[in-house]
């Protein structure tokens, strides 16, 4: 019987990547590979090779042997013992304690230097016969201390040093995130029988009290109403210790748009009978900023973006700032004003004033809006934006139809967002729904109801096969359709609606064929990417959908092939689409367009 504590260690094999060289002349490449030549043969002076399907034990014992180069015949007789007992300590860490180990040196000549060979027959692998873990004191009583722990090494599976490892160090780290910074193994044992080729796990851990968060105390200097700072606390002094506690607090900080640097300072050594006093620095950041962009899509060709921001006017931490977009169809000027609400992470309010202009397929208009937000996350996750604006409005249809238009629009909006990464998600939806309108005997030329809804869904197999779901609805109550303005009217076609179709070309025309807009929006696609290269992925994509007057009116559809690429400001997307449906205007076309795609 062998008792041992070992190092846990499970080496694997690195690779070696190298960028492609952009340009050189022949004989500077030949000079190049003359030159790394000797290299290249002296890192195959050891050969590994395991008999049978053990491609992880060849790895391995690769990886601890290392690179061996620039050894006579005779020095790699000499060295062939300590390649036979590293070979032996990489079998031994993934459960194979009884290998027959063979070396034989083949001689060097011209073409190459001498090798070491290894042949390796690794035999029957120590297996794990019992497992005992004893979590004992408070944390026996912490349903989430056990939850989700290594299941592996489990009773039966191959002895692996690295998970038993693993499984000992899922333990302590848990004590650490969880508060139980007294924690410590009153038995860590772990029995091997290399004869009988078993194993035995013993693991007892004593967490000691859980420690407890105390106040959190922010250092003077920072400006703003402690009030303020206080908000972003979604703690209570007392709450049991949990690292996420920690850095939500940090990460709340730093992304309000108030500060350069955030410190949390929540260290255990500080702690009285138990609790941690919390501490935090904030640095202020500077005042304003003014960012500039371009960008370009098939919709709107190209456009340029101005944004200016004043992050803090005064210590109740308002807010405000001017944005402005500039594009051949289309140029809009907005301004906004907020008042942080508690929590300010998610609730505020929000002052909007802004004009925008539009000309886009014979439709002219002008729009003048004032309003107000208030914005609060509920309890269940979903964001409720409550709103009321006027909005003025002057438009021309094709020189058929000019009007003008006065609403007061009361309205209500749900959110939710959920993806595993903001820039390049690999599964994740959105869900949205927006309801507005107006009355006759409030400020309002016309009766609308307006109501649209959204659904976008993303699902990734396998890594590098994903699939992507989008769906629109949206539909018009009035009892004058002719006094809605074209902003509240519905329109499909184009880059993000239905590819194939010019931008909003899609929607019932008048008696001179001018697109005048739709009771109804229907609108779904289905695509399908495949990452071929790191960042690179194709698509295929079918869209169906149109803006209509009457629910069993025909749709669109188009279908097509893109390229997408993640760049470092988010996805690019390059689309062929073609127009299955001739009679509303489908035809070969190339989309592009940027931006996330939940």
């Amino acid at each position: 019987m062998i008792r041992i504590h070992p190092y846990g260690k499970n080496i694997r094999s690195r690779s070696l990547s190298i960028n492609p060289i952009p340009r050189i002349y022949p004989f500077c490449l030949l000079l190049l590979l003359v030159w790394l030549w000797p290299a290249a043969g002296y890192a195959r002076q050891v050969e590994v090779r395991v008999n049978g399907d053990y491609s992880e034990l060849e790895a391995n014992a690769k990886a601890f042997i290392g690179e061996v180069e620039g050894r006579s015949e005779a020095n790699l007789r000499r060295y062939a013992v300590t390649a036979v007992r590293q070979a032996g300590e990489a079998l031994r860490a993934l459960g194979y304690y009884n290998p027959r180990i063979d070396w034989r040196v083949e001689a060097g000549d011209e073409e190459g230097p001498a090798l070491l060979i290894l042949e390796i027959d690794p035999g029957e692998p120590v297996k794990v016969t019992s497992r005992e873990v004893d979590i004992r004191g408070p944390a026996e009583e912490d349903p989430a201390f056990m939850s989700g722990l290594p299941e592996t090494p489990a009773v039966g599976d191959v002895l692996d040093h690295g998970e038993y490892s693993g499984l000992r160090s899922a333990i302590q780290t848990r004590a650490r995130q969880r508060g139980y910074f007294g924690g410590q193994f009153v038995t860590r044992t772990l029995r091997v029988n290399p004869e009988e080729n078993t194993a035995e796990i013993v693991l007892v851990f004593e967490s000691g009290e859980r420690y407890r968060l105390g106040e959190v105390t922010f250092e003077e200097g920072h400006w703003f109403e402690t009030s303020l700072l206080e908000d972003f606390v979604t703690f209570e002094p007392g709450t049991p210790y949990h690292t996420d506690l920690i850095a939500r607090l940090n990460r709340d900080l730093s992304s309000s748009g108030y500060f350069s640097g955030v410190d949390v300072d929540a260290v255990p050594g500080n702690a009285v009978d138990g609790v941690i006093p919390v501490s935090v620095a904030v640095t202020r950041r500077e005042r304003r900023s003014v960012a500039t962009g371009v960008g370009f899509s098939t919709d709107v060709g190209p456009r340029v973006r101005g944004t200016w921001r004043e992050h803090w006017i005064n210590p109740m931490g308002h807010k405000r700032g001017a944005e402005t977009e500039i594009s051949q169809p289309r140029q809009n000027l907005s301004t906004w004003y907020e008042l942080p609400l508690d929590p300010p992470m998610t609730d505020l309010i929000r002052l909007t004033a802004g004009y925008q202009r539009e000309d886009i397929e014979n439709v002219e208009s002008e729009l003048l809006i004032l309003g107000q937000q208030w914005q609060h996350q509920l309890d269940n996750g979903w964001l409720q934006v409550l709103s009321i604006r006027w909005e003025g409005e002057r438009f021309n249809i094709g020189d058929d139809e000019k009007g003008t238009s006065s609403l007061l629009l009361p309205g209500v909006g749900y959110s939710r967002l959920r993806q595993d990464s903001p820039l390049d998600p690999s599964r994740g939806y959105r869900l949205q729904l927006d309801v507005t309108g107006s009355h006759r005997a409030v400020l309002s030329k016309v009766d609308i109801l307006h109501v649209y809804a959204q659904a976008k869904g993303l699902y990734t197999l396998f890594d590098n096969h994903r699939f992507l779901g989008r769906f629109q609805i949206g539909a018009v109550g009035t009892n004058r359709f002719e006094d809605v303005p074209p902003s509240l009217r519905f329109f499909a076609g184009g880059d993000q609606s239905v590819r194939g179709y010019g931008y909003e070309t899609l929607s019932p025309e008048n008696d001179n064929g001018v697109p005048v807009g739709g009771r109804y929006l229907m609108a779904g696609s289905a695509e399908y990417q495949y990452e071929f290269a790191e960042r690179w992925r194709a698509a295929v994509f079918v869209d169906h959908g149109n803006a209509i007057n009457d629910l069993l009116d025909p749709l669109a559809t188009g279908a097509g092939i893109g390229l997408r690429w993640v760049s470092p400001v988010g996805p690019l997307r390059l689309d062929i689409a073609k127009g299955l449906d001739p009679e509303f205007g489908g035809d070969w076309r190339i989309h592009f367009s940027m931006g996330p795609e939940l």
